[in-house]
């Protein structure tokens, strides 16, 4: 085990959020250094290659620092740092879960056009695109957790997808996405776990709200629109 963590993140990340859900499944102590993705510091561009979050830095025993990044890969590490692991044993099921959690970032891709679109027709677009993806997901849910009886690493990638659209679907007071039966009770199941609420701040739904509502989209007029009405 390394002498340190360091989790470099920002506080509405989702691919943060994966890092910080398997850490705490595998119990792995770290250390989170919120940053503004805004205003980015000049050490985290001197460390970050990519110039985005998340990054792991692991501090060895002789002291020296590594640094990794993507979160596909921080999650693999610290599931290989650890006992019981979350990717399955077996070649064809660990190609599998690695597959599906790319998918899972296409995924969180088309949620970023969602609420991005400048108008209706843009927004009706991405709620298609997810549409399809869950359409196409939804046999692939073995239950209760994605490979089975036990949570992993595609379980971990699909949280902020689904923490996304309760967020929004909560403040609208409407479905965007219909989920199938499985999905419903997989994304139910994730959602009361207690490393997936734990992975973000408390003030978490305001925040994300606040963010989109700062875009100026057809996402954020409907939000809004309905604290108008609220009010």
């Amino acid at each position: 085990m390394p002498q340190r963590l360091r989790l470099i993140s920002h506080k509405l990340c989702p691919y943060v959020q994966r890092a910080a859900i398997v850490a705490a499944e595998k119990h792995i102590d770290f250390e989170r250094i919120d940053i503004d993705l805004a205003n980015k510091p000049d050490w985290f561009l001197r460390t970050s290659p990519t110039g985005k979050v998340p990054v792991l830095e692991v501090v060895d025993d002789a002291g020296k620092v590594h640094v990794l990044f993507e979160s596909a890969v921080i999650a693999e590490y610290l599931d290989e740092i650890s006992l019981n692991a979350l990717l399955p044993s077996e070649p064809i099921q660990r190609a599998r879960t690695r597959a599906w959690i790319e998918y899972a970032s296409a995924t969180l891709a088309d949620i970023g056009k969602l609420y991005s679109a400048p108008d209706f027709a843009a927004f009706d677009d991405a709620l298609r695109a997810l549409k399809v993806r869950f359409d196409a997901l939804e046999n692939e849910v073995a239950g209760p957790f994605f490979n089975g009886a036990r949570f992993g690493l595609a379980d971990a990638a699909f949280a902020p997808v689904f923490r996304y659209l309760d967020v929004f679907e909560r403040e609208l007071g409407m479905t965007l996405v219909e989920r199938g039966r499985r999905i419903a009770a997989w994304s139910e199941e994730i959602g009361i776990r207690p490393s997936v609420i734990g992975a973000v701040p408390l003030d978490y739904a305001d925040r994300l709200l606040n963010f989109v509502i700062a875009k100026n989209s057809y996402l954020s007029r409907l939000l809004r629109d309905k604290a108008l009405i609220a009010a």
